[in-house]
């Protein structure tokens, strides 16, 4: 038989509506879905940042450093390779009236910007303001309650609102803000009074090539150039590290998550193909006695289910584009996307190839049992089911494979996806497992004396059975709900429980060291009982750090050690001598009062893990361009969730004290102080000092974190879908011989009612017993995403989780009861006859 002829008989045999392989269409609609949608957003997001990336940096390179600017030698570096725009951004204190609120404070010069434009509400295309005006973005204008021609205090000037800022190119590259945006003139801060030595500022130089030039060449040649200088240097083409990662991981995270979904819905297409292959088993026994070969077979059925699949996977993917605008909305103001419809040909057909893959894959079971067996054999399939194919099993296993190798090769983070992967493996092994013990012991517990519950139980362990596919069902199931709510209260709870009940009311920076007397004379007027702690602030980078006498240089590492995130760039540096707060000791000793002897360093116990460091080798850090090096003298384990002062490097008195610095603070006033009062004080005490607000801070917070749990929980409602899938596959697979023992139960006697309690204790027993495995998978997977993919702390609600579970289990329960419905509708006369 010819493809043709085998397409023309499939054809006629295929309803136009799918009436059968239904449940393959749902199962790949769902996963391709997923898969196109998230392609489709993250490739989008990519090109976006990539082919902008200039316009996001705000030039071809950027340098930047704190507490000062380019001295002649760098600065003259940079002007030979093209254009330079220089700038300053800082925490400051912007005022109006009795309105002050904190702003984050963007000086830049004539040049600026280099890429882009920066535009007006009413307008204008507009360079740097003029010295006695200012840019102000919507926010910091209405916590002002300013308008264009409005006057503001900065510091010790004044400046006329110029204008509201509708476009900001290098908003991106600018990273997390505490506050609104204000662009003023270079020369302001130094004006205000902003900027003195021990300020707490950073400078940002970009430049824009006047010819072509290798970035990434050009920053490395710069950093072996001026080892010394403490440059953090980014380039166009990584224009928002810190948003390329987060694009990344959440990219891979629900890219996967939708691959696992179509997985676990493949085992419902199998399911599936199953019950529709077995609908048609006398039509198939028919053609083989009518001279079909089991080639002709196989080729009829396979151009069945191929047409089905590919149904489903280009309604799948048509939906998926659909909703791309959608979720682009969803994320504006947190990435670069536009809200038009994205069509990305490549996540495309990758969608369409792993939708094709696990269709084929999971219904060649069936297939080539009905291909391998005899006519005889298939026309008494119903009582004597078919054993199982080896083949079948070999090519399940090669087809899972080229899943896999397809998942390697197209994940940006290889190691990643191969441990998902593994462990949704292992996951399948586990239930497969489950699911063999569970009828193990169904078989050998005693009979119950209740004829209802004896055969509930006997369906557990019959020969033919679907116990296997329901246990794997049910447990993704049940998995994906306590995946839902565990990632969704976890994240939650890094902002809603712990942070707001200890996090203080305000952080203060540059504090002048001369004035912490008056400072605390304010804070104590304001609130008598209020908790302040004020710590030296100084920011350095790491040079070199190990052995003494064998360091590595971190200009020469190629790659930073995962989790040694404190050797990129510059970070906060303190001295005490005392362990801060929050810290505990785990290692070595402290040095105590009056320290004076060889310069020593407390070190995070968890970066010098990463970064292979312990106690008696040295670090030397860049200080204002200065070299200092100090022996690591102890370890200490920080409660990052304490929203205080917390540095992964605490210095002796005597190795930092000579350095220009000023000091910041934290105030925690008690239940009930108002914070007004307090506010006004230290802005009109301390006009070069920046207050900041942590409420404000927090609600940034939850914003952020709001986008990324709605994200988790649009990506783990597609697995709860797929879990459901699962289910009705494994039940309409079954549901020949249900209706089969159905009907000769009610002809000897047994009413719907007896029927439907036996459905339920069956299902019941199935849903307690994998409740407590569900709950152990799901937190554990749970556990991974918060903690190792999206690195939050794991502060899951357990009541909620339980809760959720519960529920879960009352609509898996729910659906399985529905899906046996029909079996009470089938009239015992039209089965038996049938037969």
């Amino acid at each position: 038989m010819s493809w043709a002829t085998a397409w023309r008989i499939a054809r006629r045999d295929l309803n136009a509506r799918f009436r059968g392989l239904r449940l393959l269409l749902v199962c790949l609609f769902l996963g391709t879905a997923a898969l196109a949608a998230i392609g489709s957003l993250t490739a989008a997001i990519e090109r976006e940042i990539e082919s902008n990336g200039r316009t996001y940096l705000g030039g071809d390179l950027q340098v930047e450093l704190w507490q000062r600017g380019l001295n002649t030698e760098e600065r003259a570096a940079l002007e030979k390779m093209g254009t330079i725009s220089a700038g300053l951004r800082m925490q400051a204190m912007a005022r109006h009236a009795e309105e002050a609120a904190p702003i984050e404070l963007k000086a830049v010069d004539a040049f600026y910007p280099l890429y882009g434009e920066l535009r007006l509400e009413d307008g204008r295309s507009v360079g740097p303001p003029s010295p006695d005006e200012a840019w102000l973005s919507p926010g910091a204008a209405d916590r002002l309650g300013v308008a264009p021609g409005d006057t503001i205090t900065i510091g010790t000037q004044q400046l006329r609102v110029g204008g509201l800022i509708a476009d900001e190119p290098d908003r991106l590259s600018e990273g997390f803000q505490l506050g609104p945006t204000v662009i003023v003139a270079d020369d302001l801060p130094q004006r205000a009074g902003l900027v003195a030595p021990g300020s707490m500022y950073q400078t940002k130089t970009r430049v824009r090539f006047s010819a072509s030039r290798d970035t990434e060449a050009t920053a490395e040649a710069l950093q072996k150039r001026f080892p010394q200088a403490g440059f953090d240097i980014d380039t166009a083409d990584r224009a928002a590290p810190g948003t390329d990662r987060f694009v990344d991981r959440m990219g891979e995270f629900l890219t996967l998550v939708g691959l696992a979904a179509l997985v676990i819905a493949g085992i419902g297409i199998g399911g599936g193909v199953t019950s529709y292959l077995d609908a048609r088993r006398q039509g198939i026994a028919t053609l083989k006695i009518l001279g079909a070969t089991s080639r002709d077979i196989a080729r009829i059925y396979a151009l069945q289910i191929t047409a089905a699949a590919l149904a489903g996977s280009l309604a799948g993917i048509a939906v998926g584009i659909a909703i791309v605008p959608l979720l682009a909305r969803a994320l504006q103001g947190l990435l670069p996307v536009s809200s038009g419809f994205i069509v990305d040909p490549g996540a495309i057909a990758l969608a369409l190839a792993y939708g094709l893959l696990v269709a084929l894959v999971f219904a060649a079971p069936p297939l080539l049992r009905a291909r391998h067996f005899p006519a005889m054999a298939l026309m008494r399939a119903r009582v004597a089911p078919l054993a199982r194919d080896r083949q079948a099993l070999l090519l399940v296993g090669g087809g899972l494979a080229a899943i896999v190798a397809l998942a390697l090769l197209t994940a940006d983070n290889p190691l990643l996806s191969g441990g998902f992967l593994a462990g949704a493996a292992a996951i399948l092994g586990l239930l497969a497992l489950l699911g063999l013990g569970i009828r193990r012991l169904t078989a050998a517990l005693p009979r119950p004396r209740s004829p209802i519950a004896r055969n509930a139980l006997a369906n557990l362990h019959r020969p033919g059975a679907s116990t296997g596919a329901l246990v794997t069902a049910l447990g993704f199931g049940l998995a994906a709900f306590v995946l839902l709510a565990a990632v969704q209260s976890a994240i939650d709870g890094n902002i809603e429980r712990r942070v707001p009940d200890r996090a203080p009311d305000y952080f203060v920076l540059d504090i002048p060291r001369d004035r912490v007397t008056e400072f605390e004379a304010l804070v104590q007027e304001a609130d008598p009982k209020a908790n302040y702690r004020t710590v030296p602030a100084l920011r350095g980078s790491v040079l070199a750090f190990g052995p003494e006498g064998a360091m590595t240089r971190t200009a020469d590492l190629e790659d930073i050690p995962e989790g040694a995130w404190a050797l990129r760039g510059e970070r906060g540096l303190t001295y005490a001598d005392q362990v801060p707060q929050g810290n505990e000791l785990t290692a070595g000793t402290w040095w105590g009062p009056f320290y004076s002897g060889e310069p020593l360093v407390s070190v995070d116990e968890e970066f010098a893990e990463a970064a292979g460091l312990k106690i008696g080798d040295m670090i030397t850090f860049g200080v204002l361009g200065v070299e200092r090096s100090a022996r690591i003298a102890n370890l200490r384990r920080i409660d990052w969730e304490s929203m205080g002062f917390n540095y992964v490097f605490v210095l002796s008195p005597n190795a930092l004290r000579d350095a220009p610095h000023n000091l910041a603070a934290t105030i925690e006033l008690s239940p009930g102080t108002p914070t007004g009062p307090l506010l006004r004080s230290l802005v009109a005490a301390f006009p070069s000092a920046s207050v900041i607000e942590v409420g404000g801070v927090l609600e940034q917070a939850r914003s952020v974190l709001k986008q990324v749990g709605l994200a988790t929980l649009a990506a783990a409602s597609v697995a709860v879908l797929a879990g459901l899938a699962v289910l009705l596959g494994a039940i309409a697979a079954a549901r020949a011989a249900r209706t089969y023992d159905t009907v000769v139960l009610r002809v000897l006697g047994a009413d719907r009612r007896q029927i439907l309690v036996m459905q339920l204790i069956e299902y019941a027993a199935l849903t307690g017993a994998l409740a407590l495995v569900a709950l152990g998978i799901g937190s554990l997977a749970a556990w991974l995403v918060v903690t190792r993919l999206f690195e939050f702390d794991w502060l899951p609600d357990w009541g909620m989780i339980i809760g959720v579970l519960g529920l879960g289990s009352a609509a898996v329960l729910a659906f399985a009861l529905a899906a046996s419905l029909p079996l009470l509708r089938a009239k015992p006369a039209q089965a038996l006859r049938a037969l």
